[in-house]
């Protein structure tokens, strides 16, 4: 693509920050409609039971109650949230219904809507209403979704929902030839994305015009309004889904959930504006959860080091239901536990359990995060045990840039077949080392410094991006001279107004300034697939990228009809076009209309960002307490198109996967109840916590599979974090003999460790 401005690779500030820091960010809680009424969830405080009445006679007597909507209120037949990605049939039968009819599952889940003047009002009518449950005993780990004595959904007979394989080559083989093979069980704990803005959503019926308007929306807005077409019985063009700011989404946030039905429902239902906002408790109750997965895998090598196959089972607790996304995390967890290493056997499954707990979907590097945690720890035990330099363990091992594409293991039953698609693992490897200055710090492997044990450690990691099948945007020339660019990606913060008016700057060769950016909402291009799976800048940047090519040309039409010349004479220039005359028009003066073109570009392939990652620790065996000396971290985007905002992706991301390896964990106790349901019990990282990141972003390999070259970026270096850091504790503590297999790494754990080695060593 041919480029006078050069806005890509310019690390230009974010054009959105300046409204934002001012206050004047339009997000969810900001939208109001004349007269709403305000709409709170009735949801079950038991985990599994069998639903016998509601009973709502003393909340509707409270003055400014309107409604309390139960399952009754929805149809003879109870709407059910459909599978987005993925819908395999075996998984039908686990879907969540929009409000518990004859049974719950999960503490939280939705039982009825209350709709009242206020918010405050609909609050107090939730303490009048009378709820019967006939509780059942609740399933809330892998054993007992094993054993089945009780099983949540009773026409299907058994608590595992589908398994996933990936195969690639013979694992058997391999193992039968290894010199070493070595089988630990792994376990990663339940967390959640906890974005900072809870959910939220205003919804309008105009029974005049038979049109529903939704704002809220978010992620995947065309998807959503697809769903509730269907629930609602309505055409897609019957409904807006309308976009404003978005304060995170990290995968959780724009899932389709019961109360993106139940509130427009409500709004219809009474033909008058309903507003619902969720509470911080409400959203660690009911948003989805992620991770909470067991693995037991072994790894085969060759005495020199080279591995020859992994193999093994895991089971992931995806919770009551399985959600729109609810199968990506476990298909990954399988898929991606090979990560840059050229692992030529492999057998992995994964059994996807349902319990009494909280729905799973995606979190930032889903299932990702958790296979990179197994393989590197993987990786650094056969070091040990082999007496090699677990450095050149991994240099004998990554993939070289001439075997790329390098094809990863098959997926079944949802057929997937993907490869690497290019890069070099070697040089993103050495460059982290040398920036880490590895040579120095390793010496202080296991060092006693000050009271704290100190330990160094590396790992590698892969990151998939672009996912299809296809992504549009709409180019218009305004009648003043600007240009709006609208996108079916959509926005979560990720600061997509200025990446894309960079990309657009560039196609159109126009200065950034007039460029406006609109996204998100189903008013703006006939379809989008929304912003998941790394795909924005790949998918909705190369739409950009044709639709500019497009314009370009109408803008020549437009301008030789204007001008009185042929088309070749017309010339597009920064502020305006001209002939070879010297005639000129600026491009407010081409047309009393806008003059508009679009662009769709489609792809099946996907994209991986690759790179490696180091990390020092410290660790107080008095407290278990392990603190981060320095981390820093390598990445190969293919091509950058703003690094200042790609730095804050890539730090963002570390210190989201530090807080699911050190600080994060959900926890129920025996009967399903989540104990850690409010911010002084879930922890989370502060602005003070881990001040010693560095990043380094590269462009060495461009992708080869859209016409801007760049890679998905917004997950990667969350998803090594955690074997990384792990391993650096198992270095601080080598001493004692500590190997972790289980996160989070927090004081307690840690600390226990240490207790149990000192008295085995007593002993």
């Amino acid at each position: 693509m041919r480029s006078t401005n050069q806005l890509i690779g310019s690390p230009l500030e974010r054009v959105e920050d300046f409204r934002l820091l001012r206050g004047r960010g339009q997000f969810i809680a900001d939208i109001n409609r004349e007269g709403q009424y305000h709409a709170v969830i009735l949801r079950s405080p038991v985990a599994h039971g069998l639903l016998r009445n509601i009973d709502a006679a003393a909340a509707l007597m409270l003055p400014g109650v309107h409604a309390v909507l139960t399952a009754r209120d929805l149809g003879a037949a109870v709407p059910v949230i459909p599978l987005r990605l993925q819908p395999l049939p075996e998984l039908a039968p686990f879907r969540q219904p929009m409000l518990a009819e004859e049974k719950v599952r999960y503490v939280g889940e939705p039982l009825g809507v209350v709709i009242a003047d206020s918010q405050a009002i609909a609050e107090d009518a939730l303490d009048l209403i009378e709820v019967e449950i006939e509780e059942l005993p609740a399933i809330t780990n892998r054993m007992e979704a094993a054993a089945a004595a009780t099983v949540l959904f009773e026409e299907h007979g058994s608590n595992e929902s589908l398994q996933w394989h990936a195969e690639r080559g013979d694992a058997d083989a391999a193992f039968a030839s290894a010199d070493y093979v070595r089988r630990e069980t792994f376990k990663v704990q339940r967390h959640a994305a906890l974005f900072l803005e809870p959910r939220g959503f205003v919804a309008e019926w105009d029974g005049g015009a038979q049109k529903l308007t939704v704002w809220g929306a978010a992620k995947v807005a065309f998807a959503n309004r697809k769903i509730l077409a269907g629930a609602m019985d309505l055409s897609e063009d019957q409904i807006d889904m309308l976009e404003g700011d978005v304060g995170g989404g990290f995968g959780s946030r724009g899932e389709f959930y019961p109360e993106d039905f139940l509130i427009p429902f409500a709004a219809r239902h009474l033909d008058h504006p309903i507003k619902w906002i969720e509470d911080r408790r409400e959203h660690m109750l009911a948003a989805n959860h992620a991770r909470e997965i067991e693995c037991d895998v072994e790894i085969a090598a060759t005495k020199d080091g080279r591995i020859l196959g992994l193999r093994g089972h895991s089971w992931t607790d995806n919770g009551a239901y399985i959600r729109t996304n609810g199968s990506i995390a476990p298909r990954n967890a399988a898929q991606f536990m090979s990560g840059p290493y050229a692992i030529e056997n492999i057998r992995l499954s994964t059994s996807m359990l349902t319990t009494n707990k909280t729905p799973t979907g995606t979190y930032r590097g889903p299932g990702r995060f958790e296979g990179d945690f197994v393989r590197e720890r993987l990786i650094d035990l056969m070091a040990k045990d082999l007496g090699i330099d677990r450095v050149e363990v991994r240099r004998r091992n990554l993939v070289s840039a001439d075997q790329m594409p390098y094809p990863l293991a098959t997926m079944t039953p949802f057929e997937s077949v993907t490869s690497l698609d290019s890069g070099d693992n070697h040089a993103l490897f050495e460059q982290c080392l040398a920036e880490f200055g590895w040579v120095e710090k390793a010496k202080m492997q296991g060092a006693l410094i000050d009271g704290r044990y100190h330990g160094v450690s590396i790992g590698c990691f892969i990151e998939g991006g672009a996912a299809g099948p296809s992504e549009d945007a709409r180019i218009v020339l305004e009648t003043d001279g600007s240009f709006s660019v609208y996108l079916g990606s959509a926005g979560v913060g990720q600061g997509i107004e200025t990446i894309m008016g960079q990309i657009a700057g560039d196609a159109l060769e126009v200065p950034f300034e007039r460029i406006r950016v609109r996204y998100g909402s189903t008013t703006h291009v006939m379809e989008g697939y929304g912003s998941f799976h790394s795909r924005s800048t790949v998918m909705g940047g190369s739409a950009i990228v044709l639709a500019a090519e497009a314009l370009r040309k109408k803008l020549k039409t437009v301008a030789a009809a204007a001008l009185g010349c042929e088309l070749n004479d017309v010339s597009l220039e920064p502020d305006g076009v001209m002939d070879r005359s010297g005639n000129s028009l600026a491009y407010g003066a081409l047309s009393d209309e806008p003059v508009e073109a679009e662009g769709r570009f489609k792809s099946s392939k996907y994209t991986y960002s690759y790179g490696s990652l180091a990390a020092h620790v410290a660790v107080d065996p008095k407290t278990g307490q392990v603190d981060i000396i320095e981390i820093a971290s390598t990445k190969d985007v293919g091509r950058m198109i703003n690094p200042a905002t790609l730095k804050g992706q890539s730090v963002g991301s570390i210190v989201q996967g530090l807080g699911s390896t050190l600080l994060e964990h959900l926890v129920y106790d025996q009967n399903g109840q989540l104990l850690t349901g409010t911010l002084a019990d879930y922890l989370l990282p502060t602005a003070g916590d881990f001040p010693n990141i560095r990043t380094s972003v590269c462009e060495l390999a461009p992708s080869a599979t859209n016409p801007l070259g760049v890679k998905g970026a917004g997950e990667g270096e969350i998803i090594p974090v955690g074997g990384v850091v792990a391993n650096a504790v198992a270095e601080a503590l080598a001493g004692f003999g500590i190997e972790p297999l289980e996160l989070p790494l927090s004081p307690p754990r840690i600390w226990q460790l240490i207790e149990t080695a000192r008295r085995k060593t007593k002993e």
